[in-house]
């Protein structure tokens, strides 16, 4: 007899649920593989040839309430919150090719971290046991899929220019059925171009950073994420040569729907614009220079994704740079008697 009740109790919830998922489009986990905020003030920006690292925290807080559903990992889910924590090391490689004048650069992302994910009820998942009416809850630390990145870098008087092709790879780390998975497991192609003007005598700085994330399906759940876009900006103001203060916002467009034998709520499409402020300082260790940056997002008009909060915190250095090319030498003027 209890049997029976779950099993009515799980039927009534996945037709309410199913019902509702027309107010609640977005990716798979309703999340992209780029990640928004990433790239803020001074992204247009290329250094000297070198190898430098970077480390950058972020945690987002956000729920996607009102009886919504989403999908992921074969889950479909209703009231679902999210408490994301995690870091992206990146060790970054920018070496002396020119390709047009401009700098050639590689990047390695590695992220882990625990994506804290809780929900009012599971609707349909690949676990039967795991379809139940009471509330769900999976906070899981893993690693994510890879993040490999080539970029060319240019320069003009105040104007900093660069394009980057970003690949996903996944990292055997998904586990399907699962609320709480860093990896998305969907192999990814980010194209983005980065503009910044710096003028450094008036410091004032300005960037901005468009770019299209093309998705292949996750073989795990047979989910194909649509086309996205994604755009970020900065305006600074340097209040010394260290010190900066400013504002940053990003805004996504998912272009196309979901699709894939494996969608079980439709052709999603999500949409959200986030506004927030930013404080940099660079301070030298040693003879290290030290740059840190803190970002923090509020969304807004968002459809189809979580609503909430995004913070970073962005440490980078060098750990080697090249020296600067010797200039020549003028040759004398020589003359015939």
């Amino acid at each position: 007899m209890e049997r029976a009740w779950r099993t009515l109790a799980t039927t009534v919830l996945c037709a309410v649920g199913l019902q509702a998922a027309v107010d609640a489009q977005a990716a798979e986990y309703a999340q992209g593989i780029y990640v928004l905020g990433t790239r803020g003030p001074l992204a247009g920006v290329t250094p000297p040839p070198g190898f430098y690292f970077e480390s950058e925290t972020y945690y987002y807080s956000g729920n996607l309430g009102g009886n919504r559903v989403f999908q992921g990992g074969g889950v479909v889910a209703a009231n679902v919150k999210l408490d994301f924590s995690a870091n992206f090391a990146t060790p970054i490689w920018v070496t002396p090719v020119e390709i047009l004048g401009g700098n050639l650069g590689f990047s390695l992302t590695i992220p882990f971290g625990t994506p804290n994910v809780s929900a009012g009820a599971v609707l349909a998942s690949p676990r039967i046991d795991r379809i139940i009416a009471g509330r769900e809850h999976d906070a899981i630390f893993n690693v994510g899929d890879i993040y490999l990145a080539s970029f060319v870098g240019w320069h003009a008087g105040n104007f900093h220019w660069s394009g980057t092709l970003l690949g996903v790879v996944p990292s055997g780390s998904f586990q399907n059925g699962q609320l709480s998975n860093i990896a998305l497991n969907r192999p990814a192609l980010d194209l983005s171009g980065a503009l910044t003007y710096l003028d450094p005598e008036l410091g004032y700085e300005l960037s901005v950073v468009p770019g299209i994330t093309f998705n292949w399906i996750n073989p795990a759940t047979q989910y194909l994420t649509g086309t996205e876009f994604h755009l970020e900006w900065s305006a600074s103001k340097y209040l010394s040569k260290e010190l900066s203060v400013g504002l940053v916002g990003y805004y996504y467009n998912q272009l196309t729907g979901d699709s894939g034998p494996g969608d079980r709520i439709g052709p999603f499409r999500g949409r959200v614009t986030s506004l927030g402020g930013q404080v940099g300082y660079t301070f030298k260790l040693g003879e290290i220079p030290v740059s840190t940056n803190v970002r923090f997002f509020r969304e807004f008009d968002v459809r189809n994704r979580f609503t909430g909060t995004a913070t970073y915190l962005s440490i980078s250095a060098p750990l080697w740079v090249a020296p600067p090319k010797p200039v020549a030498e003028a040759k004398p003027l020589v003359t015939k008697n």
